[in-house]
């Protein structure tokens, strides 16, 4: 499974940004697909999950804020980040799971950098 992630970027605070993944390859076998992020210094922490079936996971701090979404045509899974703070600033890294929330064969995208500051 090979992971392609872009729209990361630099905005300011209050802003918008959507970041996108493509998926390609042994996609069948994957179940959930989401983001994590890693600012430095801390532990990748989940950001938004989406499982085939439709159900979603959020971090408590981006609830209300972001929202993910896919396009399964595309396999493409999408997260659109409104109200962004500058805490929100880290590596944004695309996640796909062959399993369950509870765990499984993870793939993952190279990372994307976003960063919010005036």
């Amino acid at each position: 499974v090979q992971l392609v992630e872009s729209g990361g970027g630099l905005v300011q605070p209050g802003g918008s940004l959507r970041l996108s993944c493509a998926a390609s390859g042994s996609i069948f076998s994957i179940n959930i697909m989401g983001w994590y992020r890693q600012a430095p210094g801390k532990q990748r922490e989940l950001v938004a999950a989406m499982a085939r079936g439709g159900s979603t996971n959020y971090a408590d701090s981006v609830k209300g804020r972001f929202t993910i979404s896919n396009d399964n045509a595309k396999n493409t899974v999408y997260l659109q980040m409104n109200s962004l703070k500058p805490e929100d600033t880290a590596v944004y890294y695309c996640n796909a799971r062959a399993g369950t929330w509870n765990g499984g064969v993870d793939y993952w995208g190279q990372g994307t950098q976003v960063t919010v500051s005036s």
